[in-house]
């Protein structure tokens, strides 16, 4: 099985991300907005729920129109396959590779690989720069932009506000607890500052960690979660601290896939 989270660029109107939802079906796990980001993170299950989100951000979403804090190539911005189960990298990574592709030929959209190739922030410190798209034409598309696609394990996106207003404190904090396991940026949000994180190795680096590292250097106000945790990562935090991390198991992706199983079993009749 795939996970597949993808990353649209459009927070602000919930009509919207309503429609690009619907468009993924049974295989929708999660929807998460943020306005000040102007993003949505939709977590699915499979290849075909991500084509069909993409192809209705890219025919309702124009890039030069958007503004948001948090960076971004393309109204399609991220498209990673993440294997969950029985389902290996190399899934994962035929999975990119063949959504990159459709992406271009269907849509004229290019996209940069990422995964065992580089960085997702690799590709967007260098793309269209020193980069040239993996798939599509050698130009953004005039209305779409680009996507970054990529193959990855399991991470966890999570961010925390600082108690004070600072954006430059938030920045000197993403650059001091950035490392293998935690990528950070600090970003002005809502008349406050965030510390946006990527817990790339959640078995190792969990919200509780991340939580920690921050407020040794700023007080912090509070949490939030983006889209799912593993649960196999909540269940290394003591309960009694999952509503301050803004955790919860109904929030985690094996809690998601048991109910869309249940959704998707038909109910037995007995003769």
């Amino acid at each position: 099985m795939l996970e597949c989270v993808v990353n649209v660029s459009e927070g602000r109107r919930p009509e919207v991300v309503a429609a690009l939802a619907g468009a993924a079906g049974d295989d929708l796990l999660d929807v998460h907005t943020d306005p000040d980001h102007n993003r949505s993170v939709l977590t699915l299950v499979g290849e075909d729920a991500p084509r069909a989100v993409a192809r209705a951000a890219v025919e309702c979403l124009d890039l030069r129109e958007h503004d948001g804090v948090h960076p971004r190539l393309g109204v399609v911005d991220v498209v990673p396959f993440v294997p969950l189960d029985d389902g290996t990298m190399a899934d994962a990574r035929t999975a990119r590779d063949n959504f990159a592709a459709w992406l271009a030929g269907e849509l004229g959209v290019p996209s940069f690989a990422y995964g065992p190739e580089r960085t997702l922030p690799e590709v967007r410190r260098r793309a269209f720069r020193d980069l040239a798209p993996d798939a599509g034409p050698p130009v953004p598309h005039p209305t779409a932009g680009a996507a970054a696609v990529g193959c990855r394990p399991v991470l966890v996106a999570w961010n925390v506000w600082l108690t004070e207003p600072d954006v430059a404190l938030a920045r000197r904090v993403a650059a001091a607890v950035r490392g293998p396991h935690l990528r950070a940026l600090g970003l002005p949000v809502a008349g406050g500052a965030q510390v946006s994180m990527n817990l790339v190795s959640p078995d190792v680096v969990g919200p509780a960690e991340a939580w920690d590292r921050v407020a040794a250097l700023a007080p912090v106000d509070r949490a939030e979660l983006v889209g799912l945790v593993p649960g196999s990562v909540l269940a290394r935090i003591d309960p009694v601290h999952w509503d301050r991390l803004d955790l919860a198991e109904e929030r985690t992706i094996d809690h998601r896939l048991a109910a869309r199983r249940r959704r998707l079993t038909p109910p037995s009749h007995e003769s």
